[in-house]
């Protein structure tokens, strides 16, 4: 398992950027059709966008209010979420579900960059911590996305 990032260490900024430019990448060479293939458990290649998208502004949505707040812990069930966001995200147009997975990624990128050390410290400190380094969530929905479209 990855160790959480440091205030010392931002090398994870720097993932997440290229993680992002690869999610646009892929989205720009795919059309209506590939974007309503399935993936696995009822999710569509949309749906997996707008999922990407959900979390993202999750962790922006954290980051805003810790800003205002203070930094506290903030847990929740993933596997819950994602049942609850399914009908959700496949309720979006393909096309909406790719805007906010692009614009997400970008705003987040952006609020993770500009953190404080000292922000950084207390959030990476927490028992749960919400996820930075946003590449490896991104990697690992792209990869699957790959995949189906190679068969």
């Amino acid at each position: 398992m990855q160790q959480p990032p440091t205030a010392h260490d931002r090398a994870f900024i720097a993932r997440n950027s290229t993680e992002r430019e690869r999610l646009k990448t892929l989205t720009e060479r795919l059309g209506d059709h590939e974007l309503r293939l399935p993936l696995e458990d009822g999710w569509t290649v949309a749906a997996a966008f707008a999922h990407l998208a959900f979390w993202d502004r999750r962790v922006l949505a954290l980051l805003e209010y810790w800003q205002q707040h203070g930094v506290a812990p903030s847990p929740y069930d993933a596997d819950v979420f994602n049942a609850a966001l399914l009908p959700l995200c496949l309720a979006l147009s393909p096309d909406h579900a790719v805007q906010l997975a692009l614009e997400s990624a970008e705003a987040v990128d952006h609020a993770i960059e500009q953190l404080s050390d000292d922000m950084l410290t207390e959030i990476v400190t927490l028992a749960q911590p919400p996820r930075l380094e946003r590449a490896l969530h991104r990697r690992e929905h792209i990869n699957d996305i790959e995949r189906v479209l190679a068969q």
